[in-house]
């Protein structure tokens, strides 16, 4: 058995394991700064709960395993989006039925500004990873229309970078307008946000988490 570091920050480790016969990812939280290894099990918790929710949906990790402590996902082969730039607009039509196969099962992801966490793989087919922020909803409340809707205003700001010629005036109209929530976390909570991530956590600002599972 081999295993590569992908990322190592205060909320732990994040390995791909080869056992020779496959790959998996883990999430081993017991790497984690004392301090926060509360949160990244709580973190770990969250994703390991939403892929257990997601079993059968082909685009997103596979849960493979988690005891409290580790989440082990199935591997994906792809790239990140700012890796390699869909070449057609055919990306964003696979991406958005996907979007719209989470949500009609009760998840929105809650990161995905991150391009990191768009994987585009064989053919400009779309996969999302990385759910430690993902929340699961048994009705669609408000909240969680609020919270699907600007999963759905990230993934058109993304078109909006690579295919702009290709958005139509109502994907225009969603981008020209924030949720109320947007707005505040823009003004008030952004701030430290970044200040926690980019400098305590030392996420990079851009590519986010380098793992990939699928």
């Amino acid at each position: 058995m081999m295993t590569q570091d992908l990322k190592h920050d205060a909320l732990g480790t994040t390995r791909l394991v080869d056992t020779g016969d496959g790959s998996f990812v883990e999430r081993d939280t017991r790497t984690a700064h004392a301090a926060l290894r509360w949160l990244a099990r709580r973190l770990a918790a969250r994703e390991a709960a939403v892929l257990r929710k997601l079993a059968g949906e082909a685009r997103v990790p596979r849960l493979l395993a988690f005891d409290g402590r580790v989440v082990r996902r199935s591997f994906m082969p792809g790239r990140p989006l700012y890796e390699a730039p869909p070449l057609s607009r055919a990306y964003f039509v696979y991406a958005l039925r996907v979007l719209r196969r989470l949500h009609r099962r009760g998840i929105a992801h809650n990161d995905l500004a991150k391009e990191a966490n768009w994987l585009v793989t064989n053919g400009d087919a779309c996969a999302i990873i990385d759910f430690q922020l993902a929340t699961q909803a048994p009705a669609r409340t408000a909240r969680f229309r609020r919270r699907a809707y600007e999963d759905l205003r990230h993934l058109l700001k993304h078109k909006r970078t690579y295919q702009p010629k290709h958005l139509t005036a109502r994907q225009l109209r969603v981008l020209a307008r924030p949720t109320w929530p947007t707005r505040l976390w823009r003004g008030l909570v952004k701030p430290p946000y970044h200040f926690f991530t980019r400098v305590v956590l030392r996420w990079p600002e851009r590519a986010g988490p380098a793992e990939r599972g699928g």
